[in-house]
């Protein structure tokens, strides 16, 4: 937990700094990124919201993520990540992160076997990058280590301005 809220106080500082707000859209961490950020005092000032959208249904509502997509690729894919990633930027805000995976313990596939996340990050007027990952672990290992490298791409994303 001190990894996450070393990390999220980084991007608080970063954002702060640059005057910019982070949206967040969040699948298999559950709300856990937004949670670790608000946990610090003043985070009003960088954390715009966010959406848990964990079911499909909750992705084509609440970010617009296309049922096609959902359809075509999956709730775990570089195509959903994006999508979500567009429709947090909707809401408001000025970077998004996007997450969605096979947390655990069941539910993976030979394709995308558990401890597979896709990570998004956009910033307002860019394209979004999207990664994948492998995570090793129980579910919570799993999500933690999701939502450190969520902020440690938050990070880079505003340091480069590229992502």
């Amino acid at each position: 937990m001190q990894k996450m809220t070393q990390a999220a106080q980084q991007v608080g500082e970063l954002l702060k700094a640059k005057g910019q707000l982070l949206v967040t859209a969040e699948s298999c961490t559950g709300g856990l990124i937004g949670a670790v950020c608000t946990e610090i005092s003043g985070s009003s000032a960088w954390f715009f919201g966010g959406v848990i959208s964990y079911a499909n249904e909750a992705k084509v509502r609440g970010l617009s993520v296309k049922e096609q997509t959902l359809l075509s690729f999956g709730a775990v894919s570089e195509q959903t990540v994006r999508e979500m990633c567009a429709g947090a930027l909707q809401l408001g805000g000025d970077i998004a992160v996007a997450v969605s995976g096979v947390a655990g313990p069941a539910g993976g596939s030979a394709e995308k076997p558990v401890g597979c996340v896709y990570i998004g990050w956009q910033l307002v007027g860019k394209e979004a990058e999207v990664m994948r990952f492998q995570f090793s672990g129980d579910r919570q290992a799993i999500r933690e280590a999701t939502v450190l490298a969520a902020l440690n791409g938050i990070k880079e994303t505003l340091e480069s301005g590229q992502k």
